[in-house]
């Protein structure tokens, strides 16, 4: 009889394998973090661009369906946007972000912020006019990333149509202004 113990071969890895892997898979997540986070902050600034030139054609064209004067207002300190028919200040943002309308006013659509994503204005709403198919005042709606100041331009003419552009073409996708 064989006096030797014999014991089954072990399968896995050693504390030292383990450690290795993890030390190359946090280095390979350090570097890859800023560029994925540059990524999602593009996604969010494309999204809030996308979202406010949908809204400014939903209003001309719901201006023009319901026969009525359709406005659009924004409210940086909260963020919220608001579609509403009535006065300029029948609608308004709550300072939860969420819309209050006053009789005869009727709310269309509203948005909240986005994070890290301003909305910025040279006016604080636009009115479209379905009699004459026009805007008032004509404006620029710029969206703009909050950590790197990169922005879309919304430039609305007096006929109610929508221009998009980034200054120099900081934003993949849109032309430069």
């Amino acid at each position: 009889m064989d006096s030797t113990l014999s014991f089954p071969r072990q399968r896995g890895f050693t504390l030292v394998e383990a450690g290795v892997v993890i030390a190359v898979l946090a280095a390979a997540v350090t570097v890859a973090v800023p560029g994925l986070q540059r990524v999602i902050e593009q996604r969010r600034l494309d999204a809030a661009a996308t979202q406010l030139a949908a809204t400014l054609q939903l209003a001309r064209s719901e201006s023009l369906a319901r026969n009525r004067v359709v406005r659009l207002a924004h409210d940086a300190a909260t963020g919220c946007t608001l579609l509403h028919t009535g006065a300029a200040g029948a609608c308004r943002c709550t300072p939860r972000g969420e819309a209050d309308c006053a009789a005869g006013a009727v709310l269309i659509r509203s948005s909240g912020a986005t994070p890290g994503v301003s909305i910025q204005s040279n006016t604080a709403s636009l009115a479209f006019d379905p009699q004459h198919g026009t805007v008032t005042p004509t404006a620029t709606w710029r969206v703009v990333a909050a950590r790197d100041g990169r922005a879309v331009h919304h430039v609305i003419n007096l006929m109610g149509r929508v221009r998009s552009c980034s200054p120099n073409a900081a934003v993949p996708g849109y032309r430069a202004c």
